[in-house]
């Protein structure tokens, strides 16, 4: 480059030179100058690039160590991309509540969603309930990446996402209960891929395996026609096999070959696009099996706090929303919390199975709000020890009972390491054969967001430098 200035000096020095030459160089040497230094750096922009999270329920970090599960397209993104020894998830380690964690950077006390749904309270001698298709308005408290993305100019996209219905910031979607009139499902159809009938139905006596593969089309069909900057994806069927037939069963192995397969049509889908894709794999919690099963309301019932002539009770003094590996006990009437939590830890303290029973005053500790900050979060938490599960069952005579068709479950404290989960991000701005150790599900959104270029107001996580090569913008 000093040989090329020293010749531009000598051309303008020159006197025939004349003014309109000198413009027509300048020109010349900009261009010279700039282009090969933007090159070099190759940032492209994010409105030119797409970001894929795809969450695959229920994938412990143990069951990924085992060589022997078929998983060939994963291991190979994990080859050439970045790795985790183990994610830590966040408390409860349910679903719906670690999905919202890994787009908000923060933990469920600051975000707000507790269960599958919305926890609502019916009144002072009745049971609470679960509301769960409620809008993303009434579950999450605090800004998501999609949102920030949306509001940034970028496109947004999801598949079964969760709590977040009707947010107003995804520009293309199919909903766990897909709908008819939807855009995606009418151009599904319009295409042959699924009929009409099939989404009006799509839960009712369905496999997961086969809703898994219409999700997959859905999602593909996205990133063929809207070119989203940003796209969540959550197949199902791999939760629900690991929940009937155990994690680390013959079929817990052949629903995830299953999945890893639909993950190979997604990369066949982002490579036919030919824009530079950066895809993350992980998952909302581990999994731990199940051989016996407790239920906290039957116990209840028999100590006469609940009164019921039928599957649900009719009344109540207090009543348990179980989770798998974790209930929440609700005193139904506020004026008798006091008198009636000392009766509750003593009674359940002495079941079998239980491993601790925890005042809801404790939840800070585990990430979760106080009964105060939320109405969601119970009066008292329970665990139960390895092997056994909650159910919330209120007949019968059994407080606890050998699990039947329910082999394994999660839910229990995220700091077990069988809850802990996978971590694998590949393609654009990942240093291939990078390794973590173990991190945080509170780290996917800053990261994601640094990928995206946008940036989320005070996560609790952190950016997964060491694992990125962005290049700098020209």
């Amino acid at each position: 480059m000093s040989v090329l200035r020293q010749a531009t000096r000598n051309m303008i020095h020159a006197p025939e030179n004349h003014p309109m030459k000198l413009r027509f160089l300048v020109l010349i040497l900009l261009f010279v100058w700039s282009k090969p230094a933007a090159h070099a750096q190759g940032a492209i922009p994010a409105k030119d690039r797409v970001v894929v999270l795809i969450s695959i329920d229920g994938f412990p970090a143990w069951l990924w160590r085992d060589p022997t599960l078929p998983v060939p397209t994963l291991r190979k993104l994990a080859a050439n991309g970045a790795v985790a020894e183990a994610m830590t998830v966040s408390n409860p380690s349910i679903t719906w509540i670690n999905h919202t964690t890994m787009v908000t950077g923060v933990t469920p006390r600051r975000h707000g969603v507790l269960f599958n749904g919305l926890l609502v309270r019916q009144g002072t001698d009745r049971p609470p309930l679960i509301e769960q298709w409620r809008d993303k308005a009434d579950l999450v408290r605090v800004p998501t990446l999609y949102d920030l993305a949306h509001q940034a100019g970028l496109k947004t996209a999801h598949v079964d996402w969760v709590a977040i219905l009707n947010s107003g910031t995804i520009d293309a979607e199919m909903l766990e209960i897909p709908k008819v009139g939807g855009q995606i499902e009418r151009e599904l159809i319009a295409a042959g891929a699924v009929t009409a009938q099939e989404i009006a139905t799509f839960t009712k006596g369905k496999n997961v395996a086969w809703r898994d593969t219409v999700w997959t089309q859905a999602a593909t069909h996205i990133i063929d026609t809207r070119k989203p900057n940003l796209l969540l994806y959550h197949p199902l069927n791999t939760d629900s096999t690991n929940h009937t037939y155990g994690p680390g069963s013959f079929a817990s192995h052949t629903a995830f070959a299953y999945t890893d397969r639909l993950v190979g049509d997604i990369l066949a889908a982002l490579e036919r696009g030919g824009r530079k894709a950066t895809v993350v794999i992980t998952t909302d919690h581990g999994f731990k099996k199940v051989s016996k099963v407790i239920h906290p309301n039957v116990a209840l019932r028999k100590a006469g706090l609940l009164q019921a002539d039928g599957p649900k009770p009719i009344t109540c003094e207090a009543y348990t929303m179980t989770q798998g590996g974790l209930a929440f006990v609700y005193v139904t009437d506020p004026s008798k919390r006091d008198a009636l939590k000392p009766k509750l830890r003593a009674l359940f303290a002495k079941m079998e199975g239980m491993d601790k029973v925890l005042d809801g005053s404790e939840a800070p500790t585990l990430g979760m709000p106080t009964p105060e900050e939320n109405q969601g979060m119970g009066d008292l938490i329970l665990y139960a020890k390895a092997g056994y599960a909650f159910q919330g069952i209120v007949l019968g005579e059994e407080e606890v009972a050998e699990s039947k068709n329910y082999l394994g479950t999660h839910g229990y404290l995220a700091s077990d390491p069988e809850l802990e989960g996978i971590f694998i991000a590949s393609g654009y701005g990942i240093k291939p054969g990078a390794k973590l150790g173990r991190m945080s599900n509170l780290d996917i959104a800053p990261t994601l967001a640094e990928l995206l270029g946008v940036k989320l107001p005070e996560t609790e996580g952190r950016v997964l430098k060491e694992i990125l090569d962005l290049p700098a913008a020209p």
